[in-house]
């Protein structure tokens, strides 16, 4: 596209200007995470009174979602595919939920089943050719722009520019271009304490030199990382790229050389961490963002060397069903994202050698003081099962590995007792000889 540049200064325009080509009743698609276009959303809640029941749907949130305040109910309709703390009330109120496995939204795109009027996006600035990069979002992005009617993009010089399949030629989709630099979000890495240091080793003796990693942020990830120095020839295929694995690479413990394919390159949905993590990603051919149907399919996955799947849950069950998205009393806590694409992708392993875990401390505390056991004879009033009893292959606690995979329900229970908080187990015990009929 020889002229890009007339057709760019001709769609420049302010973030409330953008924001103009947005209508009532319209169904508008935030880039999640990181790739949030924060000007662009200030703006259109900025011009609420413009709108009436304008949808607004994304992934994970890292921006203050002003347009989920309850005066602005009128306006928007938050209707998200994975909640955060500032879009949970209201989803949990009058905004809604929608439920799928992460790897399916692509596709949902294409079929028209999820309907993208307007996508609001931030990418990096041009190249000389007139090209973009989606940056630190490779997921669904590329697709919701495709889809869209209308795509307004925010242009960020702080967006890295990244290689894969967030490249595209801006001038090919862009209706409106607002030139607007802000600082990424950055996330610290997680603190990591003496529960999550010994779930880091659990974790850790399961993964065998060569093996491909899931890895998601927080300090349980963190921990698994650090106990990884000593191994050799890891690679990465997830749904997240985090500063773990960036300074594993660094280390020379990730390098990709033993991957059945992508080879040499880590390759992930999206990025999220410190403001180091995304200029290492900058022009880095050692980072490849690909689209969620790629990444996160299971057969995709399920052909990925030794992989190990790693994520965490809300709490799990006698019988090895995992909740990880609601908290009971059919509240909304977040959402499937990835976690089920990818350990059913490992469990499914054509090498034999994949390893699906969930990763979780024994007991949580509440606010007032009140301890409570992450494992339970059965799951909270209306909590939703997010993985099946048939999927869950490995729970770890601080206390140990439960490996559950072809055991009966008894020996499933008697294993998740024995990594259960030890102040809990004589209650476990009576619950799991009562609903088995059998001892411990």
């Amino acid at each position: 596209m020889n002229n890009w540049k007339e057709l760019y200064d001709a769609k420049k325009m302010t973030s409330d200007e953008a924001v103009k080509l947005i209508k009532s009743g319209d169904k508008v698609v935030f880039q999640h995470d990181v790739g949030e276009p924060e000007e662009l959303v200030r703006a259109m809640v900025r011009n609420a009174a413009n709108y009436k029941n304008v949808e607004i749907s994304h992934m994970f949130s890292l921006g203050p979602g002003d347009y989920c305040k309850e005066e602005y109910k009128e306006n928007f309709h938050p209707n998200m595919w994975f909640l955060s703390g500032q879009t949970r009330k209201a989803c949990n109120s009058w905004g809604d939920y929608t439920s799928f496995f992460f790897h399916e939204l692509p596709e949902l795109m294409r079929e028209g089943r999820v309907i993208v009027d307007v996508a609001m996006i931030m990418v990096s600035a041009p190249d000389a050719h007139g090209y973009v990069s989606t940056g630190v979002s490779g997921d669904y992005t590329i697709q919701a722009i495709k889809s869209a009617k209308t795509v307004i993009a925010q242009i960020n010089n702080n967006m890295p520019f990244t290689y894969g399949d967030a490249v595209f030629p801006l001038m090919k989709y862009a209706d409106a271009i607002v030139e607007y630099d802000e600082e990424l979000p950055a996330l610290p890495l997680g603190k990591v304490g003496d529960v999550e240091a010994e779930i880091g080793k659990y974790c850790a003796s399961l993964i065998q030199d060569g093996a491909t990693l899931q890895l998601g942020i927080g300090s349980i990830p963190d921990a698994v990382c650090a106990q990884l120095k000593n191994k050799k020839h890891l690679g990465l295929h997830s749904e997240m790229l985090g500063d773990g694995a960036m300074q594993l690479y660094n280390e020379g413990v990730i390098d990709n050389t033993m991957k059945a394919f992508d080879k040499d390159v880590m390759v992930a949905n999206f990025i999220m961490g410190t403001k180091e993590l995304y200029q290492f990603c900058d022009r880095n051919p050692a980072v490849k963002l690909m689209p969620v149907d790629y990444v996160n399919h299971p057969a995709i996955i399920m052909n990925c060397s030794k992989m190990v799947a790693i994520n965490g849950a809300l709490g799990c069950d006698l019988y090895g069903q995992v909740a990880a998205d609601t908290m009971g009393g059919d509240k909304q806590f977040s959402g499937v994202g990835g976690q089920v694409d990818f350990i059913r992708g490992a469990a499914m392993a054509r090498d034999g050698e994949g390893v699906g875990i969930i990763a979780m401390p024994s007991m949580t505390v509440k606010k007032d003081g009140t301890r409570i056991s992450k494992i339970t004879a059965h799951l909270a009033d209306k909590q939703v099962v997010t993985d099946s009893r048939n999927d869950t292959e490995y729970v770890i606690t601080e206390y140990g590995i439960a490996d559950l995979w072809g055991k009966s329900n008894a020996d499933k229970a008697r294993a998740l007792i024995d990594i259960a908080h030890p102040d809990f187990r004589p209650e476990l015990k009576d619950q799991m000889e009562e609903m088995f009929h059998q001892k411990y």
